[in-house]
């Protein structure tokens, strides 16, 4: 009897607490768990979180106007792959350093409790430094390294702010191009990445990468506040701890789930999520070297969570540069448990062809694993931006590199969530030579200004090779095409983008040899062409000798 009026009595005043305590605590829902300083989480409610957020953004406000919320900038180049060049938004820092603006620019982005010299920016600059020279811009946001981490969340509008303001500076003063322009970001410092694109006043921004958005004080429904699809041209997002430190939610354009979006292979009992967090710049960096994530078409979040999305890879690949022209919805992407993570060919590019892998699925806890088998064919291929000649001698060699006086002291290290990455064996393979196609004779010469054709001994993709000639190409006509079989007829160029890419990337990229083009100097130099040099592939013409 009085073990009944004990729980009757614990009952009667568990039922006059406050619902919202008595509630499960759902992250993304009714508060979140956010990182802490000292490593560890932290549950905030959502009531409890606002007001915080309110507080510090009215802070921001304030000291926005002083300009107390520092962002620098440091540039990498092949003149200068491990020293950065610390940049600013004036002509005199511009033309003192190695920026090229006919080189395609990245600019990556930290998390937070981090700073510019983490594995997010080196391992994304020597990735992309394996395909010639870019201009990489590692962005150093000060307010990213907050004790408080709602101070951070707070801050990233004016970060951003201070990052598009220079890449004005850049596309206004210099003819950078935002065309081809991709911005990375991590953790944190992807939603301030989204923050720079809402904030850039000379156009649209071409791609944003977010590798695991943050989720902890960001609310999905609050796209304004956090990186959302339409903030570039195309929005990439690569999401590897959504029940914790990233978004379950699909964020990008593309998104892609790796090894379901929760938790990842090889990390172990990750409480915090850490591990599986950080996994996503280790696979985006892997990509880039190898192209080697094949990844399958899902109907749904749920499905991608569950590996529920079939047993046949898509022509997709995680993190492929085309995927700006052929990658819309949710993939699931499976993983192995250490280097090489991805489960397609080991390849720095070319024609590849992945064959029936077998797909690790690991549950949410990284423990239990269960193997199914699924058959692909999949065609991977380099980035397609040109990767241009280097600045000539008397432009660039006795420019003498700004130093920098203003790098504040690196971090101690953090056991907490967006710190640098963990190492990683990952290294470049050895690249293989192809065999250069035969060399055919131009069929029309009788312009004498026509320039000597390129050769190539390696063309990974239709995309590159074309738009390497032909920036502003708007159509194309193609023989024995199922788009237009007689190829009379003009298409515009996009339509092959999004029709069966991967069949044409396959047999174009194998027949051409050589391309020869006229610049007819239109105002909005849309590329007039006149002859392309080419094989047949099965007999068949693979394109239409005609003029634009």
């Amino acid at each position: 009897m009085r073990l009944c009026l004990l729980v009757l009595g614990c009952v009667i005043a568990a039922s006059a607490w406050p619902v919202d305590q008595l509630s499960v605590r759902d992250h993304g829902i009714n508060g979140w768990f956010v990182p802490q300083r000292e490593g560890g989480l932290r549950w905030i409610g959502k009531a409890e979180a606002e007001r915080q957020l309110e507080y510090y953004e009215a802070q921001e406000a304030l000291e926005g106007r002083l300009s107390t919320n520092t962002v620098n900038f440091y540039l990498y180049t092949l003149q200068n792959p491990t020293t950065g060049q610390q940049i600013k938004a004036t002509q005199a820092s511009i033309d003192g350093s190695f920026f090229n603006p006919k080189n395609p620019t990245r600019i990556t982005i930290h998390g937070w409790n981090s700073n510019y010299k983490d594995g997010v920016n080196t391992r994304i600059a020597d990735a992309w430094f394996q395909y010639g020279d870019y201009n990489m811009i590692a962005v150093d946001w000060l307010r990213g390294r907050s004790l408080e981490y709602a101070t951070s969340v707070a801050g990233a509008p004016g970060a951003g702010k201070k990052i598009a303001a220079l890449v004005d500076f850049l596309v206004e003063g210099y003819g950078m191009s935002l065309d081809t322009l991709e911005i990375v970001g991590f953790s944190l410092g992807a939603h301030v990445a989204g923050h720079t694109a809402k904030q850039v006043n000379s156009g649209k921004v071409g791609k944003i990468v977010g590798l695991d958005p943050a989720s902890p004080l960001i609310s999905y429904s609050k796209t304004e506040k956090r990186l959302s699809s339409d903030d570039a041209l195309y929005v990439e997002s690569i999401q590897t701890n959504g029940a914790i430190l990233g978004f379950g939610q699909p964020i990008g354009k593309a998104a892609f789930y790796m090894n379901g979006g929760r938790s990842q292979p090889g990390c172990g009992i990750d409480i915090t999520g850490s591990c599986s967090h950080t996994r996503a710049v280790l696979y985006y960096v892997e990509a880039l070297l190898w192209n080697n994530f094949p990844s399958m078409k899902c109907e749904s979040t749920a499905d991608a969570n569950k590996n529920n999305c079939g047993n046949t890879y898509s022509s997709v690949l995680m993190g492929a540069t085309i995927n700006f022209f052929v990658a819309e919805g949710i993939f699931y992407v499976p993983v192995n448990k250490e280097s090489p993570y991805g489960l397609g060919e080991v390849n720095n590019g070319g024609e590849s062809t992945t064959a029936a892998p077998e797909v690790t699925s690991t549950t949410d806890n990284g423990e239990d694993e269960s193997t199914t088998v699924v058959s692909t064919s999949t065609t991977t291929g380099k980035p397609e931006e040109s990767t241009t000649e280097e600045p000539e001698e008397d432009s660039t060699t006795n420019k003498k590199p700004e130093e920098s006086s203003t790098t504040t002291e690196q971090p101690e290290d953090s056991t907490t969530t967006t710190g640098e990455p963990e190492d990683s064996t990952t290294e470049a393979p050895e690249e293989t030579t192809t065999e250069e196609p035969e060399e055919t004779s131009p069929s029309d010469t009788e312009d004498s200004t026509t320039e000597e054709p390129e050769e190539f001994s390696d063309l990974p993709t239709t995309m590159r090779l074309i738009r390497k000639f032909f920036p502003n190409l708007q159509y194309l006509s193609l023989h024995g095409n199922p788009i237009c079989p007689d190829g009379l007829e003009l298409q515009p160029f996009s339509t092959y983008l999004r029709y069966d890419y991967e069949y044409y990337s396959n047999y174009i990229a194998q027949s051409l040899s050589k391309l020869k083009f006229l610049d007819h100097g239109l105002v909005q130099r849309t590329y007039k062409y006149e002859s392309f040099p080419i094989k047949n592939y099965n007999g068949k013409q693979l394109i239409q000798t005609t003029s634009v």
